[in-house]
């Protein structure tokens, strides 16, 4: 997970089973801000040899911490639409998001800009992972993740209910920065090799588009996903 996403984990106060430290590793001022936070509050800590957290943490990049988690708890679609509601928030949905890598980042990206959840369908979609936690940089303690059977479905729940649904297209008519958020919105992020699935996209009543330099075919999932909520935060 990182140093900066164990320390985020315990301070979001996640129901953190035990707390791993590798033997001999090198201190500094997060590590020891972790530590202080286990034994105040009680955390399990073990110490455990860097072979031991390599595969605790299957073989993840770790800096010398870990945190054994309950199975992720996915929010449901009905608590984060009403969450939507409430606040003419913005819900980010994931079509195709397969690398759990953009995920986490998709994730960081809605708690910058203060998006109210993300919704993934439970076939074809990365899952919230190890990989997807520490990429979030612990914000997956901050933002609910949803996940559907089917996305498609869930996009007319949220239409129904007063969202309007943007789809992120590379060759959309209408850019991010001409989209006008009137109450709830629901912005789907397709996958930056195939884009929005053709269903998914009947499902939008406004595709757009980022404008980039005809040089570059795409961009990544999560920075097309971090430029949209800041074009949609200026507004």
């Amino acid at each position: 997970m990182g140093r900066n996403a164990v320390l985020e984990a315990l301070q979001a106060g996640l129901p953190v089973k035990t707390a791993y430290v590798a033997e001999g590793s090198e201190r500094d001022d997060r590590l020891r801000d972790i530590l202080t936070h286990a034994v105040t509050h009680s955390v399990p800590l073990l110490q455990a040899t860097r072979t031991e957290l390599d595969r605790l943490t299957g073989g993840a990049v770790h800096q010398g911490v870990a945190l054994l988690l309950p199975t992720y708890e996915y929010a449901d679609i009905e608590d984060v639409l009403e969450e939507a509601l409430a606040q003419d928030g913005i819900i980010i949905a994931c079509d195709q998001i397969t690398d759990p890598h953009n995920l986490g980042a998709i994730i960081r990206s809605a708690a910058a800009f203060r998006a109210v959840g993300v919704v993934i369908p439970s076939r074809r979609s990365a899952k919230m992972t190890a990989a997807a936690w520490k990429a979030s940089a612990g914000m997956a303690a901050r933002v609910p993740v949803a996940q559907v059977v089917n996305l498609n479905r869930a996009l007319s729940q949220c239409g129904e209910a007063g969202c309007t649904i943007v789809g992120l297209a590379g060759q959309a008519e209408t850019t991010i920065d001409e989209v006008r958020q009137d109450g709830p919105l629901v912005l789907v992020i397709g996958s930056e090799g195939s884009g929005l699935s053709r269903l998914v996209k009947e499902h939008c009543d406004t595709l757009a588009r980022i404008e980039i330099a005809s040089t570059v075919e795409s961009l990544n999932a999560s920075v097309a996903t971090a430029i949209a909520l800041y074009e949609l935060s200026r507004i």
